[in-house]
């Protein structure tokens, strides 16, 4: 019988950031699992991943952080190659968007769209920012989201409730360039008439078939992606811009296309077919062979990829025609932290690779922990508290106390040699049966995209043995001679069942079972091994153990959630909010707008200016500490805030009248507050 192929994608991380926990059980960590299961299973297995480098999003990073968007997109990419690389993350490839190839491969797939009829061009309205004069892309746009009114959703996606959206649905917009609300401008862009596919998309999605041909099994696709994608197709689909007016990006390689680049969602899935050309290049491969013919292809993705991997990038894979569509989408839900969402921007996050800086030994503790609350159909959450109950009385208590008894006995009483069975009583026939069985189980669940309960059936075998040796005691048995072929058998049973441990762990906990394989001095990285009962032969040398995982104590708990609480407390660097005062205090602030007519700087004063202030009531004289950010021409003729009522105070000789008030940044810089136009001096402040 012929292996099933399997092309198996991670959806590309954006190169504009680090990796944090949340990412990595939603995505990367599951997906492989899969693979690391279907290599041991023999099957032909592309596992393909890349960094996401272009988009609004990488733009904006840019922007806050006074840097161009290859400097981000270099940076970032290198920190998460590297923690995927040091979490034994297996990709084939972990390739990048900004690669030349994937510009080449992104183009030709655009033009062969292009001459076939599947765009059309049109001109639309889009908002424009005046005063950067720039079109804005979806993740320019911010505002109310109009399905669940949460602030701050952006331009295509709301990330509080995961619904698609296009700017013009945002209520009270406004861009992330300058803040203010945008104008609409008219632009010409190519668009992708997404209607003209509903059809096909109700049948292949529901029912798995195209065009009446079997494509998939719908009952293994998750609830929530095809409800998600149902709702979107019978709310009516519209047609979706696939350029955007921007400078960074695959260039739109047609006449009329100055100026533009590729939408970040025709360019980014992309990706995952140019890291399979270079994949290809470097293994002397034909790309072809894993995107074509009967070859199933199953992106691991979030949630909130949901419609642009099972609607949006089917449609472009079925328009070129000839390319394979996905026979699953295994979205998962957020994973939550300690009791809060993921937050970048709060810093409320446990970032990979201080991870693995932290606990460069406790790789697999934390896999085994993010694959046991998997968000696979549900939202679920972190916590250090879980992280250290879950290694010590699961790992520690159950695999590990197992390991160790089995070996440790065996070193003991046999120096280490395996030794031979003799007669098995019904309680060992049935140990046996029941180890046979799991691996099918482990197979089924892993098939259907069940991780979670998969990997928890890899540990019911470290249950199954650990009850074993505590229900036969070998130890007080060995006490008695007549006990001798008993205790033999026991002991090797417990061998044989370490031995499939160290095969059926192999896709969860890759560095425990290379530990286990090192203890027996056995390796197999043969699936259908698993279940058998005469693993290791009699006579077979083990090598001494020791622990596999060490107790996580209180301390390291409390130390990584003060961390957390200390990081959002230290997210912001300006001073803390002062007491809180009264209305009435507040009231008695004479505070208005004023203009600067003189200004000159105070003798033998570096940060002092001497200002003669127009209040609207009269002319006075301000001593302001600004010299050090504004020259005097600088300040003449701005219109300013000025709190009034503050009593007189001679400071270098001169009486100084009242204060300016001004902004300051966290680097210590200072900014006036001044009003919008058709302000001026004498206007109160409230």
């Amino acid at each position: 019988m012929t292996k099933k192929q399997y092309t198996v994608t991670a959806a590309l991380p954006y190169a504009n950031g680090p990796l944090h926990l949340g990412h990595v059980a939603g995505v990367y960590l599951p997906s492989d699992i899969f693979v690391r299961f279907l290599r041991m299973n023999d099957h032909d297995v592309a596992f393909i991943c890349g960094s996401d480098e272009h988009g609004a999003a990488i733009t904006l990073r840019a922007k806050k952080e006074g840097t161009t968007p290859k400097e981000i997109v270099d940076k970032y990419n290198g920190i998460i190659s590297k923690a995927f690389k040091d979490f034994d993350i297996s990709f084939d490839i972990f390739h990048r968007t900004s690669a030349p190839i994937h510009h080449e491969t992104a183009q030709d797939f655009f033009k062969v769209l292009d001459e076939k009829g599947h765009f059309t061009k049109e001109t639309s309205e889009q908002y424009y920012d005046e005063e950067y004069s720039q079109f804005l892309a979806d993740r320019y746009i911010t505002g109310d989201c109009p399905n669940c009114k949460h602030e701050n959703a952006y331009g295509d996606q709301c990330e509080n409730c995961g619904s698609a959206l296009s700017p013009m649905d945002l209520i009270n917009p406004k861009s992330t360039l300058s803040g203010k609300a945008p104008t609409i401008k008219s632009t010409s862009h190519w668009y992708l008439p997404m209607e003209r596919h509903e059809e096909w998309l109700k049948e292949w999605i529901k029912e798995g078939k195209l065009d009446g041909v079997q494509q998939h099994d719908p009952s293994k696709w998750r609830n929530q992606v095809i409800g998600q994608c149902m709702s979107w197709i019978d709310s009516g689909l519209r047609p979706r811009a696939m350029t955007r007016d921007l400078d960074w990006g695959v260039k739109v390689p047609v006449e009329g296309g100055d100026g533009k680049v590729l939408y970040v969602w025709l360019d980014a899935p992309i990706g995952y077919i140019s890291a399979t050309k270079q994949w290809a290049l470097d293994n002397n491969k034909n790309w072809e062979d894993y995107w074509t013919g009967d070859r199933k292809l199953v992106h691991f993705i979030g949630k909130d990829n949901i419609v642009f991997h099972a609607i949006i990038f089917p449609i472009l894979l079925k328009a070129h025609e000839g390319l394979i569509l996905p026979d699953n989408v295994p979205a998962y839900e957020f994973l939550n932290l300690e009791g809060d969402k993921f937050s970048t921007s709060r810093n409320w996050a446990v970032w990979l690779h201080e991870y693995i800086e932290a606990y460069p030994d406790k790789l697999d503790e934390l896999k085994y922990v993010l694959t046991s609350i998997a968000p696979e159909t549900k939202d679920s959450e972190f916590t250090w508290k879980e992280y250290q109950t879950r290694i010590n009385s699961e790992l520690a208590d159950i695999l590990g106390n197992f390991v160790n008894r089995a070996l440790v006995l065996t070193q003991k009483y046999y120096n280490g040699v395996v030794p031979p069975v003799g007669e098995f009583t019904d309680y060992d026939h049935q140990v046996l049966e029941a180890m046979a069985t799991i691996p099918a189980k482990i197979s089924k669940l892993v098939y259907d995209y069940k991780l979670r309960e998969a990997q928890a059936e890899a540990m019911n075998l470290a249950r199954l043995g650990n009850k074993y040796l505590a229900d036969m005691e070998p130890w007080k048995l060995m006490k008695d001679e007549a006990n001798t072929e008993r205790v033999q058998t026991i002991m090797n049973i417990a061998i044989q069942i370490t031995a499939n441990l160290s095969i059926v762990l192999q896709p969860f906990l890759p560095a425990t079972a290379s530990k286990l394989s090192e203890f027996l001095n056995f390796t197999s990285t043969n699936w259908q091994d698993a279940g058998l009962c005469e693993l290791i032969e009699a006579g077979h040398q083990t090598n001494k153990p020791t622990i596999l995982f060490p107790k996580i104590e209180d301390e390291q708990v409390e130390k990584e959630v003060g961390k957390l609480k200390s990081t959002e407390m230290e997210e912001s660097s300006f001073d803390a909010q002062k007491e809180e005062t009264t209305f009435d205090d507040f009231t008695k602030m004479d505070i208005r707008l004023g203009t600067i007519l003189e200004a000159e700087k105070v003798k033998k004063a570096d940060k002092l200016l001497k200002l003669l202030v127009d209040t609207g009531l009269d002319k006075r004289t301000i001593i302001s500490g600004i010299a050090q950010h504004y020259s005097p021409e600088e300040v003449i003729g701005k219109t300013v805030t000025v709190l009034m009522n503050l009593a007189p105070r001679k400071i270098r000789g001169v009486e100084s009248q009242g204060m300016i008030l001004m902004a300051e940044n966290e680097a210590g810089e200072l900014s006036f507050v001044s009003p919008e136009k058709g302000f001026e001096a004498g206007c109160g402040v409230r």
